[in-house]
Order: C-alpha cells, then sequence, then structure tokens
C-alpha cells in the first residue's frame, strides 16, 4: 500500500476540510504578499493533531519524514476549491440576464467603487489591496483558465458581498474586475463561511451613486434608461473603446425585491 493510500483514510471529512484550509490560507496568503511562505511547522503540527484524535498515535507508520508528508498533504488537498469547505463562492452569473441586451450606455459605468471611506477602482485596485484595508477575510480561488477567479467574501447583518478578480482579466495582481453584493431576506450572522466586515466600511456603492436600498426610480434617475428592464430585473450594458485603443466592456446586474434594489452585480474589463 503506498503512502498517500495509507494517508487518505486517516483523516475524517471534516479533518480534511480543516487541514486543507489551512494549506489554502497559506497560499493565498503568500500569493497576497502577507507572509514569504507556507509555515510548514504549524501545518504539520495541525496535521499531527488531527491524526492523533483519530487515534493514530505511530505517525511514523506513514515511512515518510516532515517534508514529504507536507507533499503528499498538498497532493491529497490539491483538489478544486468548490469541492471543499471554503468560503461561498460568488453567485453564477445569470446568462439569460445577457440575452440580446444590447450596449445602449454611453457613458462609462462603473468604473469606481467604494467601502465606506475605502475607494478603489475597477482593473486597478487588487484583492489583497481590499484585504489590508478590510483587515479581514482569505483571498479564495476556484477554477482554471477562462473560467479561473479569485474572490473575497464578506458578510454583515443581511449583506453579503463577494469582491471579485477575474483570473484572466484580473492578472497577477488579481485586480477586482467585479463586486457582487446581495440583500438577503434572512439574517447572514448565522453563515461562518465568510469573515464579517466592519460596519465603517458599509456601504458598497458604485461610482459615488449607486448603493442597495434605492427605489427603482432613483436608479433610473442616477443612471439614466437601462439597456433591459424586466419586472424584477434592469441591466445596463456598456461597450466603448478607449484612448489607447482598448475595448472596454462594463455591466450592471441589478436585482429589486418590492421596488427597492435588493441586489447588484458590477463590472468592468478592457481588452486589445
Amino acid at each position: 500500500m503506498s503512502d498517500t493510500q495509507k494517508l487518505t483514510p486517516a483523516l475524517s471529512t471534516p479533518g480534511r476540510d480543516l487541514l486543507r484550509r489551512e494549506i489554502y490560507k497559506g497560499l493565498a496568503d503568500r500569493a497576497a504578499g502577507r507572509v514569504k511562505d507556507l509555515d510548514v511547522d504549524a501545518i504539520l503540527a495541525k496535521g499531527k493533531e488531527l491524526f492523533q484524535k483519530r487515534s493514530i498515535s505511530n505517525v511514523r507508520q506513514f515511512g515518510v519524514d516532515g517534508r514529504k508528508t507536507l507533499f503528499l498533504l498538498l497532493l491529497l488537498f490539491a483538489i478544486p476549491a468548490d469541492d471543499c469547505s471554503a468560503q461561498t463562492p460568488p453567485p453564477p452569473v445569470d446568462e439569460h440576464a445577457f440575452e440580446r441586451v444590447p450596449p445602449t450606455v454611453v457613458k462609462r459605468l462603473p468604473t469606481r467603487f467604494s467601502l465606506g471611506a475605502f475607494a478603489g477602482r475597477f482593473e486597478e485596485t487588487p484583492l489583497g489591496a481590499v484585504r489590508e484595508a478590510v483587515g479581514e477575510g482569505t483571498i479564495q480561488h476556484q477554477g482554471d483558465a477562462g473560467d479561473s477567479i479569485y474572490w473575497l467574501c464578506y458578510r454583515r447583518a443581511q449583506h453579503r458581498l463577494w469582491v471579485v478578480s477575474s483570473g484572466e482579466m484580473g492578472g497577477p495582481d488579481h485586480l477586482v474586475t467585479e463586486i457582487v453584493e446581495e440583500l438577503t431576506e434572512k439574517d447572514t450572522e448565522t453563515s461562518t463561511d465568510c469573515a464579517i466586515i466592519p460596519e465603517k466600511f458599509a456601504p458598497l456603492v458604485f461610482d459615488g451613486k449607486l448603493h442597495l436600498g434605492m427605489s427603482r426610480l432613483e436608479v433610473v434617475t442616477a443612471l439614466g434608461p437601462p439597456s433591459k428592464s424586466e419586472a424584477a430585473q434592469m441591466v445596463y450594458s456598456h461597450h466603448g473603446k478607449l484612448a489607447d485603443g482598448f475595448d472596454e466592456t462594463a455591466w450592471l446586474i441589478l436585482r429589486f425585491r418590492e421596488e427597492k434594489l435588493v441586489s447588484m452585480r458590477g463590472g468592468k474589463t478592457t481588452t486589445n
């Protein structure tokens, strides 16, 4: 029996998930520049603790030293993030929302966002800068190639917030390319998979004027007529050519409940 086969059943699913989170957190911290390398000793200590809880006292049965153990653990836990107990990923894009939506919005939007006093810009502000300013949260990742995304997830009261970077368009610095905020009908405090964002980083505002709680009339007054309008949803779509010749695509998907804005998804990408 191989070392990996011996190691795999040694931990319960909760144990594997806990140790996997330790590894992912270390990798995310290193990617964001908060640490220079993984804290190998801390991860191994966590693994030893979990093994002992499973009444496996003779760790030498694996026939590997600490470094090889870490290597096997990395192999064992190198699975997609959506298969582990990580933070809830951003809601998937409703492809129907973009069906037959002409880019009618001439003015550029959204280009800016703010979280309380913290100001950022799409395609300019890195996820790491948001994380550092808020002081909470862990950068998560899932997918590969064109479907790859990185994100921060936050919650407060009935609000759930995702700050997202496209793995392809956000570049190696993981620049913010999209933000999603939802107002749920139930308090999110019962959920612990996303960090609590301090009140001073509220509200989320796009371009200094769009925020949850606005009425449909207030939204239209602030942004002008939408590219597409339905009973519970409006879409603003923009496509334009920048001075440097690059193409810019931007969007806002806004959802309403009882005529109040309860979900907004805004983003921007630039291509040549």
